[in-house]
């Protein structure tokens, strides 16, 4: 690019007045807190920021330290998870706030390196508290990232082989003074004004050297083959009322999709309707019948339907699981697909508030 090339100064100075006001940001001088900017990084993996806020002010609320984390039941943390996804990510922040309490009395390692060595820490989160919390000069390149710098180098091969060339990219345009306010400039022009539809290229501070701008297609990088469709899933939850009003729940598998987690028993999810009689994976034997309607959630990798079966004045019968009482399902790590099924099976006079207000699809 020769004297086209971007400046970070032009960046940084851009940032210095647009910059987002984020709860887990430092500003007005004040140094970064780096377990803050770590928790802030975890939970924002694949979760939007609008999303993210709230969990975060109520995490550092009731565990304002990495120690005070690590102290806490991990049961206590997958209930205050719930809702945000990827619940794997909830058991590596744990594992992770351990760590660091036990092992690093408390206090993170402040390069790339020692900090991808941490349960649930990969390249891209590593990078991005040494820059942020450390002002490490490391190439922070997440999906905003990728998208501000295949426009800015006019980068056409095709995701996600363009990623290796992306990040080479990148790497040039890191400063050695600021690399932390850079990393999260980077973030917002692509978050704010280089987004993936209608970039409003006339308010950027690169837009004179902008090689997808003169080429008049900035829209269209970086290139992605078309999304396949999800393929959908299916199965049957089971509604189990004791004769008290409890309701059964079981915790799933600590490993695997929603591992960990409380659920409302159910068949496996299978990609074909079931042929044999679904009541053979009942959680409890009784009368069951079939309700109306039906739940449905999207996962990142298929679309799940799920019919429900519904007994109750069940006796005192053993089952695998807790007995619940319905004000007190708010109390368990119930993931949105749960909540979804406790919103279709309870009667109107029996939901336990807003918590469980169903969400369509």
């Amino acid at each position: 690019m020769g004297q086209n090339r971007p400046k970070a100064t032009d960046l940084l100075a851009w940032y210095d007045v647009h910059a987002r006001h984020l709860p887990w940001r430092a500003r007005g001088g004040r140094k970064p807190d780096p377990y803050a900017v770590w928790l802030s990084e975890i939970m924002l993996q694949q979760t939007t920021v609008a999303t993210v806020g709230p969990y975060f002010q109520k995490f550092l609320n009731k565990w304002p330290t990495v120690k005070a984390l690590a102290a806490a039941d991990i049961d206590e943390v997958m209930h205050a998870w719930a809702g945000l996804g990827y619940y794997s990510r909830a058991r590596n922040l744990h594992a992770c706030a351990q760590r660091v309490a036990e092992d690093l009395e408390g206090i993170f390692p402040d390069t790339e390196e020692e900090l991808a060595e941490l349960p649930g820490i990969g390249p891209y989160t590593a990078a991005a508290v040494a820059a942020i919390a450390f002002d490490r000069p490391a190439t922070v390149v997440d999906g905003n990232v990728e998208r501000v710098v295949a426009r800015l180098f006019h980068i056409e091969e095709m995701m996600p082989p363009a990623k290796k060339i992306i990040r080479e990219k990148a790497a040039t345009l890191t400063p050695e003074k600021r690399p932390g306010d850079f990393a999260q400039a980077m973030m917002d022009l692509g978050a704010t004004l280089c987004t993936p539809r209608n970039p409003s290229c006339p308010r950027c501070p690169w837009e004179t050297v902008c090689q997808g701008r003169r080429a008049g297609n900035p829209e269209t990088l970086p290139r992605r083959a078309p999304k396949k469709e999800r393929p959908v899933r299916y199965g049957t939850a089971f509604w189990a009322v004791r004769s008290d009003g409890a309701v059964l729940l079981r915790k799933r598998p600590p490993k695997g999709l929603l591992g960990g987690m409380m659920e409302v028993p159910s068949t496996d999810w299978l990609e074909d309707k079931p042929v044999t009689d679904v009541l053979d994976a009942a959680p409890v034997k009784a009368r069951w019948k079939k309700r109306s309607g039906r739940v449905e959630h999207t996962f990142t990798h298929f679309h799940l339907i799920l019919e429900l079966m519904e007994a109750r004045n069940i006796g005192a019968v053993k089952a695998d699981g807790v007995w619940v009482m319905p004000d007190k399902l708010g109390e368990h790590a119930l993931p949105t697909v749960m909540k979804k099924i406790v919103a279709l099976a309870m009667d109107d006079n029996e939901k336990p508030g807003p918590l469980f207000k169903a969400r369509r699809g």
